[in-house]
């Protein structure tokens, strides 16, 4: 099986990141588990450099549309990487309130880092949560986004 980067972190993600956790192991002994769970060490690394990248945006103030009304026109790589299903994704969660503008545009910054050919729902849906996870004050984004993604959907009774 060849992983990639995206599978590091979600692997990462869905095993060590937890937000009543408050001892976080070091790289190293994370390293360590991820080379015995058979994950190559060049796509370690990659994900490792991934997360400080995004640790290191959290600082950073992210821009804001003018307007209400604005709409992102992407460029022919990010359609390349991104496509329709994902595209209409984050327009659905900007219109809904689950991202801003700046954060969606963190979310696509962070999709085009990653060394994949396409991005599929599921994982555009993974770096979105990753994302909101580490910005402050998106609590509540996050939550939403994580039970639509984790809950299972309701039973219809006829």
């Amino acid at each position: 099986m060849k992983e990639n980067v995206l599978d590091v972190l979600m692997y990462l993600f869905e095993n060590y990141i937890d937000e009543d956790t408050e001892i976080e192991p070091d790289r190293i002994q994370l390293q360590d588990k991820l080379l015995e769970a058979g994950f190559p060490g060049a796509e370690i690394d990659r994900a490792f450099d991934w997360l400080e990248n995004l640790a290191n945006q959290e600082d950073q103030p992210l821009g804001q549309a003018r307007h209400d009304s604005a709409l992102r026109v992407y460029t022919d790589r990010e359609v390349e990487r991104l496509d329709a299903r994902a595209r209409g994704f984050l327009l659905f969660l900007e219109q809904n309130g689950v991202l801003d503008a700046g954060t969606r545009e963190l979310v696509i910054d962070r999709i085009m880092d990653l060394d994949a050919e396409d991005i599929s729902l599921d994982q555009l849906k993974w770096v979105t949560l990753m994302v909101l996870f580490n910005r402050p004050d998106q609590e509540a984004a996050y939550t939403w986004l994580e039970s639509m993604m984790f809950d299972s959907p309701p039973e219809f009774l006829h």
